[in-house]
């Protein structure tokens, strides 16, 4: 099959997670940088990285978010795969020069 080009088609850049964060959470909960780095036990920087679009949410990152607001750590997972495809996919096209491997099958 190959690469979904239903990410290709999007002509919006899926927002960041760090976005979803800031405009979702901290802000509706009154929340800034420095509690919510205590809350996920990690440093100011990590978060700030985050919520300025300059970090990714790992799969660690995943998992405190997830435990802090009751979410799943694939909602958070989910946002940063569809923002870093679609990135790529549109900044890079050195991805198009793989080759396609045909495997065909062998009866006995």
């Amino acid at each position: 099959m190959g690469y979904n080009n239903s990410m290709r088609a999007k002509k919006r850049q899926p927002v960041h997670p760090g976005i979803i964060l800031k405009e979702h959470y901290l802000e509706p909960l009154n929340l800034n940088i420095s509690a919510l780095s205590g809350m996920l036990n990690v440093s100011r920087k990590t978060v700030s990285k985050i919520i300025n679009g300059r970090g990714a949410v790992t799969p660690d990152m995943a998992l405190r978010l997830s435990v802090t607001f009751d979410t799943t750590p694939e909602l958070w997972l989910n946002m940063q795969s569809n923002h870093d495809l679609w990135k790529v996919s549109h900044e890079s096209a050195d991805w198009k020069k793989a080759k396609r491997m045909i495997i065909t099958e062998t009866h006995a």
